[in-house]
């Protein structure tokens, strides 16, 4: 009985806590709806080489948690250019862009949390590819 209890917590903490914490999750319907509106802009935070094997989401700007991380040499004038506007983020499957969201959520910015690539092309959304790899 232990032994199953301490399963349930574990599984708690690695799958169910993380998700709570990225904030808001949208559909990606419902993102697309933001977007066309004007009052978000949607951004892949998964890696180039990710961007160019499996193409993205047309209108997403391409900008990498790993550089969201790191010195921001591609976010800095991203987020200053669009500090009025949600921010809607998506990676593979969800849990880069929720750790983007929280991370920029403590910074003051509105974000949300679009899950995965996958999802936005699930909807029949618009993808495009890039040109090199």
């Amino acid at each position: 009985m232990k032994f199953a209890l301490l399963i349930v917590v574990v599984a708690l903490i690695f799958f169910v806590v993380p998700r709570l914490l990225a904030g808001e999750t949208i559909e990606p319907t419902d993102a697309a709806a933001r977007l066309a509106a004007g009052h978000a802009v949607l951004i892949d935070v998964r890696e180039p080489s990710e961007w160019a094997d499996t193409g993205v989401a047309d209108p997403a700007a391409l900008l990498p948690l790993s550089d969201l991380r790191s010195d921001r040499v591609q976010w800095k004038a991203f987020l200053e250019a669009n500090r009025d506007k949600e921010l809607i983020l998506y990676c593979r499957s969800g849990n880069r862009s929720g750790i983007a969201a929280r991370l920029l959520a403590k910074e003051g910015f509105k974000t949300a949390n679009a899950g995965g690539f996958k999802n936005w092309t699930a909807a029949g959304l618009p993808v495009r590819q890039l040109t090199h790899k």
